[in-house]
């Protein structure tokens, strides 16, 4: 992307759902081979049709996700729910997808708007229900490139309703960094140039990275997918990071603190969001952010259904909800990401929102490896060799930040 245009959401918006980023959540890679890889969760049924509506439904969810105006008049689509629909909505904000994990365990919840490393987590332990698309009827109206994916199905079986997506983008002081970067070479092999002012985001989930940029500059690794890693590919993305983090100025957890930081100039090049890219250059930094070369990896989130949902009913009728076009468009804009729904971008108030956010662009997104979670099994599809599993990447990454 050559410029960077304004974004509809102000700062306070942003700091409404900035606790979302402290999360280390991790969504779906879409060259991660077949859908769930080697999970074999156990035999659960899809619901086969609506019933009454209960007249309430519980929720986790990221910041931002269930808006009900409580944080700002203006943005509420909870509302109008309710009254359509009679249910009541009672929705916690999780701050970790190991939170989310842990809730879901419970059975107190129906629904959840589950990353990756939760939604695999909780499709293998049965706590998640295959989804009947066929009672959401805006299910129809996804973007195809998000249906039946590695982070929302097995074996060609959904697992939940797609919510949105973003891409992780390297982000550059256009003042400072020259000449202009094209390569994720600028934060890693080159990082040195900028030391003190390379940031990166602060989750294990990071390691992923790594391995994307080593997958292109390293073939003799032979790494197919950044979140299927043997021992040797996992070993060697860690050792680029525990060399990158002499440079690292910040590890950023939050939007505030990365906007601030180029405002200021602490950080000069380092991985980003669409959205805190718009509103650095909103805040008048002077910055550009694009996905590089050697593609990217990214996030993208769907709503689950609890196998022990006790308002089943009106869990359903909140996933058609909440991916309606109009509705789409508002958690979209509000939140910063691509809707998941085609026809939400007839309904943004920003007419460009869905260019800015490449929504529609198939070929963009051929090139982010969504967030997955690493299990044993590879993701790959390899047999003869273990991967490493998320709770090592864990491990892994105090030992980076040392």
């Amino acid at each position: 992307m050559e410029n960077v245009v304004r974004l509809t959401p102000t700062l306070k918006a942003v700091a409404a759902v900035a606790t979302l980023v402290l999360a280390a959540t991790a969504c779906g890679s879409s060259d991660s081979g077949s859908s769930g890889g080697g999970l074999n969760p156990p035999d659960l049924k899809a619901q086969s049709k609506l019933g009454k509506s209960e007249g309430e439904v519980n929720l986790i969810a990221w910041a931002g996700y269930v808006e009900d105006g409580s944080n700002d008049p203006k943005v509420n689509w909870v509302s109008d729910f309710e009254k359509q629909t009679g249910c009541q909505v009672n929705s916690k904000v999780a701050a970790s997808s190991d939170e989310m994990v842990k809730l879901m365990k419970t059975g107190e919840y129906d629904a959840v708007s589950a990353s990756g490393d939760a939604s695999l987590r909780l499709i293998a332990s049965g706590d998640a229900a295959p989804v009947n698309t066929g009672l959401v009827a805006n299910y129809k109206d996804i973007f195809p490139d998000l249906k039946l994916q590695a982070w929302n199905s097995v074996k060609g079986k959904a697992y939940g309703i797609p919510h949105g997506r973003g891409a992780n983008l390297l982000m550059y002081n256009t003042q400072k960094v020259t000449p202009a970067p094209t390569s994720w070479a600028a934060v890693f092999d080159d990082a040195s140039t900028y030391k003190g002012h390379v940031t990166a985001y602060d989750s294990p989930i990071y390691i992923a990275d790594a391995a994307l940029y080593l997958k292109a500059t390293k073939p003799e690794l032979k790494i197919k997918d950044p979140y299927a890693l043997d021992q040797k590919q996992f070993d060697a993305a860690v050792a680029l990071l525990k060399k990158q983090n002499a440079d690292i100025g910040e590890y950023w957890s939050d939007y505030l603190k990365e906007i601030s930081a180029f405002k200021s100039g602490d950080s000069v090049v380092g991985t980003t969001w669409q959205v805190i890219a718009n509103l650095t250059a909103d805040e008048g930094a002077k910055i550009k952010a694009f996905v590089p070369k050697e593609g990217s990896t990214g996030w993208s989130d769907t709503w689950m259904i609890s196998a022990k949902a006790k308002h089943p009913n009106c869990a359903y009728q909140w996933l058609n909800w909440i991916v309606s076009p109009k509705v789409n468009a508002q958690v979209a804009e509000y939140f910063g990401e691509a809707p998941a729904n085609a026809k939400a971008c007839e309904e943004t108030s920003d007419k460009n929102f869905c260019t800015t956010y490449h929504a529609a662009d198939t070929a963009y997104w051929k090139n982010i490896a969504f967030w997955n979670t690493p299990i044993e099994q590879c993701l790959d599809g390899r047999t003869d060799v273990k991967c490493v599993p998320y709770a090592k990447w864990v491990q892994a990454w105090t030992e980076i930040k040392g």
